[in-house]
């Protein structure tokens, strides 16, 4: 039986460099070291173009070409027979290992010499293992595929959208074994992604948002495909970074409105996967590691197929909310017990629709919208009890459209209002019904 590329995956991570070889026209070899390989399907693989030199010059050439590649797990070595095809400047594989190589080259100190120009696509023609002793593979620290049918078991017995998240923040720990992730949803209308959800950080960063295109979990989004890094990174860190982003894109992203995006310091290992349903983006799946190299093939495979299931779910779930319970909510609460305490001053700004609780960010976008209308109305006629089919068609939210994630964003709202623990609390009371609860005197403030 031949050899397959997926079954020696591990060999195109470039822990061990590969060789590469090739001859000019008058028959002179040439060998290279290669920087960077990537598996593209069993008949397929992309090897990173950086310089234009004597082996690109042969490969272009029409010249043979034979590439050595070596396992880090067993000392294999393997010899694969090769034949040039394109190579690609842009689009989801090509962000794929700019992404890798950028790690690499910080791993190397060759940051400023490893410049990803193209990925040059190959027809895989043979697969040669070569003589030698070898080891005994490791045993895999996670069985993938139980841990695949144990997670989307879990998200089976999911009845609410935030049911859902969070046990899928919890499958990545309990099934999988990763103790640092975070649930982001996609914000169409601008262009960003928000955190929903997050596990193993000191704060949860809900609401930190990220533009598309941005480090891992933005390019992952604009492209749509995961993007794995095994070396730690600043071009593709966060934190600090990000910060100075937002300070340079002007007052319409102040950064007293920047809420901290969760994540570790000294992370190593970052792996981002889109959330995509219908062919529509919902959101990005993204864990990390202090650890080199923690996040390999087998992981991105199942968290691929976990983020697919995941964002059914979330779509099922986010459809069914649109329809209510059958039962009436009550118009008004006449009988509401007098509130207690100091005013909480909350303020509106109709720019970005920001809301500030006593000149303290909270939360803006379509999320503080829809604070600033139910608060409007408990104001007015002591309204608590709402609809997520009444917000949708209510024009002082101006929904951009029904793929807004409407019941994202109510949990969004509902879990920034929990963390502020001011006096203001959402709480589901059915599906596609929710209500509102203030404990404070309220004074509310355009502007």
């Amino acid at each position: 039986m031949s050899l397959r590329i997926d079954a020696i995956r591990e060999c195109l991570e470039g822990i061990i460099p590969g060789q590469i070889a090739t001859c000019d026209p008058a028959g002179m070899p040439n060998l290279a070291f290669l920087t960077q390989a990537q598996f593209i399907d069993n008949a397929h693989l992309a090897l990173s173009y950086q310089f234009f030199n004597r082996t690109r010059q042969n490969v272009l050439a029409g010249s043979a070409i034979r590439l050595l590649v070596t396992s880090h797990l067993t000392g294999a070595q393997y010899r694969l027979t090769l034949q040039y095809l394109r190579t690609e400047t842009a689009g989801p594989l090509f962000e794929q290992m700019k992404a890798k190589l950028a790690g690499i080259a910080a791993h190397t100190g060759m940051s400023g010499v490893f410049q990803l120009l193209g990925a040059d696509i190959y027809r895989i023609l043979a697969i040669q293992q070569l003589p030698g002793p070898v080891l005994a593979p490791p045993p895999p620290p996670v069985n993938h595929l139980i841990a695949l049918r144990r997670a989307v078991q879990r998200l089976a017995g999911c009845a609410t959208l935030e049911c859902l998240l969070d046990t899928a923040l919890d499958c990545l720990g309990a099934e999988f074994g990763i103790d640092h992730a975070m649930l982001l949803m996609h914000d169409e209308a601008r262009s960003r992604l928000y955190t929903l959800a997050s596990r193993g950080y000191p704060h949860s960063g809900v609401g930190s948002e990220i533009p598309l295109g941005e480090g891992v979990i933005g390019i992952c989004a604009r492209e749509r495909t995961p993007i794995r890094i095994g070396f730690m990174n600043s071009e593709y860190a966060y934190g600090r970074t990000v910060r100075e982003r937002i300070a340079a894109d002007g007052p319409s992203d102040a950064l007293e409105t920047a809420i901290p995006l969760p994540g570790l310091p000294e992370a190593a290992s970052q792996m981002a996967v889109p959330i995509v349903a219908l062919g529509r983006l919902l959101g990005v799946l993204y864990v990390e590691s202090v650890a080199d190299l923690h996040f390999g093939y087998d992981d991105e495979d199942a968290l691929v197929a976990f983020a697919a299931h995941l964002g059914l779910a979330i779509l099922h779930h986010q459809q069914a909310e649109e329809q209510p319970d059958d039962e009436p909510a009550p118009a008004a609460e006449a009988g509401a017990p007098a509130l207690a305490g100091p005013p909480l001053r909350v303020r509106h700004f109709a720019a970005n629709d920001s809301v500030f609780l006593d000149d303290d960010y909270l939360i803006k976008g379509v999320a503080g919208a829809i604070l600033w209308v139910l608060l409007s109305d408990f104001v007015a006629r002591q309204r608590t009890s709402f609809t997520n089919k009444g917000l949708r068609v209510d024009p002082r939210i101006r929904l951009p459209g029904v793929s807004d994630n409407l019941e994202a964003r109510l949990v969004l709202l509902q879990r920034r209002l929990d963390e502020r623990d001011a006096g203001i609390r959402l709480a589901k009371t059915g599906r596609g019904r929710f209500c509102l609860t203030v404990t404070r005197p309220l004074e509310l403030a355009e502007g």
